[in-house]
């Protein structure tokens, strides 16, 4: 007998309003129907009442159509996804497409959000799925296909192939999860990318980078992590185009880091995609820079492409001056293909936390132990350092809103004190991350700052091997 998988996992996730994707594709074909979803119907209410209200331009002249009435050979997925199909089109949502091009980087866990087995050709229904994580647990939200369009064309996401919709469906799956298309307007890239990965995300701010940052970012790429940023908002200028194409008050894609020979030295480069799939940097080593022709012939042939796709290549210390921040979500290993320098080793630990006086020491304590310093680290006092990034989070997301949600980390070797190799932390809706460099040995997390009995999760990413005591 075959073993049965948890609920909440990813190959066995939670119905999302008890809609189960397989009974209703059934019952429609059965019946010769296309599905219609009356909990997300192809009406005002699944646009929402504020930049979409009935009264707004936006909204208005909106007509469903499924693909089938929009093109005569539409496709799911053509040729493979990649970062260039998601293109931003009548939404403020480039935070939720940023992430949607740096998904389609990891083909293994881009399999986990977007289930392949999805076609306009074989037993078309008019439904489909797509699987989101949501503190602690997947969760499979079903839509059916009617997109809203006006002349015919999609209006919000689209792909640069007008006949393929995996990223128009994502979209629109999404904005059921949320409750309206209008709740995508406007938001940070680390919500999608929890969402849509269950990793640990972390938030680097650039006016106040940490030394190293450049080395954070090229690692977590070589770990296939998901990484995104934001351009500095332009006071009353909104999404306004800069001198060098920069758009300001908008999230990118993160695609790439990579260090080069130039002039005797080295720079360091980083690319972004605009999720406008046009308007890209143009200044130094942007696509028709003279910067490329110093640099050895085969690294320019394998980096520099030269098309106008809304991306680019740039300095980092350029990226530093014109970003606001990056944002980093890291991935258990079993979450990411071969072919990546480094992987991240993960340990899920689920806890109940009882904040009476008389009972916290009684709460629940993790031990971990991390066994190998990173490649890159030369030590320090005498005892090399590991990078391990520590997540808190509530099952519950409305339960965390108003609460300083924390934890502590105390090493066991040192008489339980408390760990001082903190780096950064960054907060989400729904829990706290915080990104640690210590010595090698075994430590206690003990979480606090929870102001009733409430059920949590803590998860520990290791950039070497770590085990669980």
């Amino acid at each position: 007998m075959a073993p049965v998988m948890a609920l909440g996992t990813n190959q066995n996730p939670l119905n999302f309003l008890n809609q189960d994707y397989e009974q209703l594709k059934a019952q429609c074909l059965a019946s010769n129907t296309l599905f219609e979803d009356e909990t997300f119907p192809a009406d005002q209410v699944s646009l929402g009442n504020d930049k979409l209200g009935p009264h707004t331009e936006e909204a208005k002249g909106i007509v469903w159509l499924r693909p089938l009435e929009i093109h005569s050979s539409p496709e799911f997925i053509t040729s493979g996804a990649s970062r260039f199909d998601a293109c931003q089109h009548g939404l403020g949502d480039c935070w939720l497409v940023s992430v949607m091009a740096s998904l389609t980087l990891n083909k293994h866990h881009l399999s986990l959000v977007v289930p392949e087995d999805q076609s306009f050709q074989t037993n078309y229904a008019g439904i489909f799925h797509f699987k989101f994580w949501k503190c602690g647990e997947w969760i499979d939200v079903v839509v059916d296909d009617r997109l809203p369009t006006k002349h015919g064309e999609l209006v919000f996401v689209r792909s640069t192939e007008s006949n393929e919709f995996w990223t128009a469906l994502l979209e629109k799956a999404y904005a059921k999860l949320n409750g309206c298309y209008d709740a995508l307007h406007g938001g940070i890239p680390t919500k999608a990318l929890e969402d849509f990965t269950g990793g640990i995300c972390e938030r680097y701010f650039l006016k106040k980078a940490p030394p190293g940052l450049f080395q954070i970012v090229q690692t977590a790429l070589w770990a296939n992590s998901l990484l995104t940023c934001c351009s500095k908002h332009k006071e009353g200028k909104g999404e306004a185009i800069g001198e060098c194409h920069v758009v300001s008050g908008h999230a990118y894609s993160v695609t790439g880091a990579q260090e080069v020979s130039y002039h005797n030295g080295k720079v360091q480069l980083i690319r972004l995609r605009n999720p406008w799939g046009h308007t890209e940097w143009e200044g130094a080593w942007s696509d028709n820079a003279p910067e490329w022709e110093n640099i050895d012939p085969k690294v320019r042939a394998v980096l520099n492409t030269r098309c106008v796709d809304g991306e680019a290549w740039m300095r980092f210390s350029d990226f530093l001056h014109e970003y606001d921040s990056v944002e980093i979500c890291n991935l258990c290993s079993a979450s990411v293909t071969s072919g990546g320098e480094l992987q991240w080793t993960i340990f899920h630990f689920d806890g109940n936390y009882d904040s009476t006086t008389d009972t916290a020491w009684i709460n629940p304590q993790f031990r971990i132990k991390v066994e190998e310093p990173d490649e890159d680290e030369e030590g320090a006092e005498d005892a090399s350092l590991c990078t391990v990034v520590v997540g808190l989070t509530l099952k519950d997301k409305s339960l965390s809103e108003d609460l300083d949600l924390d934890f502590d980390i105390y090493s066991i070797q040192d008489q339980a004190q408390k760990s001082t190799g903190q780096a950064l932390s960054y907060r989400s809706q729904h829990g706290v991350s915080k990104r640690f460099k210590v010595p090698i040995g075994e430590y206690v997390v003990v979480p606090r700052n929870l102001n009733q009995a409430e059920d949590f999760c803590v998860r520990v990413f290791s950039a070497t091997r770590t085990g669980d005591v």
